[in-house]
């Protein structure tokens, strides 16, 4: 047991972080964001609240200018301003901005952030322990090879939870009568959105998002099954 001790420790570490790092985030979404309030919008997401059988569905603007949506760990469901200002300025439509919170929806249903608490804590201890082992093997370089599986490993474990979450949209659109057309556009717009080629720089295998074509293709995949069934 005494030999599992150091793990251990660099496991809770982890976790702490985590915490620390989650409630900082409520903090700063607490004082930067307002319940959204587009009439167009909200018809939208109760058409999703009556697809799932619940009351309403509350969405929050989040003061900043990136282009961006996001779940928080206590479940709320936020868009930035950025992605707000360019639905008003017609560049987004109202559909599209639908399939954001469906997406984010699928990642609270489908318990991410609690997914992403271990995940966390466990890359961590592994980037650690990888750190200590690598160093007596490469003097000088041991952490940075250890950083490098782990950022690996992260990325690997979001892209997977893009899909999921792309496919909890992509049902919830489709149950509620808004169509998959909406979630697929938007994906195609991203890379014009957020000021980027598709990519954000390093490798596919290196992003936290799968590449936009594959995304759209898993979601035509679903489509299919749909027709068929």
């Amino acid at each position: 047991m005494i030999k599992f001790l150091p793990l251990l420790l660099l496991i809770l570490y982890g976790l702490a972080m985590y915490r620390f790092s989650v409630w900082r985030t409520s903090k700063e979404l607490d004082r930067n964001s307002t319940e959204l309030a587009d009439a167009t919008l909200i018809s939208l997401t109760q058409k999703m609240a009556d697809a799932l059988d619940v009351p309403r569905i509350r969405v929050h603007i989040y003061e900043i200018a990136p282009v961006n949506g996001l779940a928080a760990s206590d479940g709320r469901i936020f868009i930035t301003r950025g992605f707000y200002d360019r639905y008003r300025a017609g560049q987004v439509t109202a559909a599209e901005i639908a399939s954001v919170i469906a997406h984010e929806l699928g990642h609270v249903a489908l318990g991410h952030s609690r997914k992403r608490m271990i995940d966390f804590s466990g890359q961590n201890a592994i980037r650690i322990a990888l750190a200590t082992v690598l160093n007596r093997i490469l003097p000088g370089i041991g952490a940075l090879a250890a950083g490098a599986l782990t950022t690996l490993l992260a990325a690997r474990l979001s892209r997977e939870d893009e899909y999921e979450a792309d496919a909890y949209a992509a049902a919830l659109l489709h149950r509620s009568g808004i169509g998959t057309a909406p979630q697929k556009a938007l994906l195609d717009k991203l890379a014009h959105l957020t000021g980027s080629n598709g990519r954000s720089g390093p490798a596919a295998w290196l992003m936290s998002h799968p590449e936009t074509a594959d995304r759209i293709a898993a979601i035509e995949t679903l489509e299919q099954r749909w027709r068929i069934g």
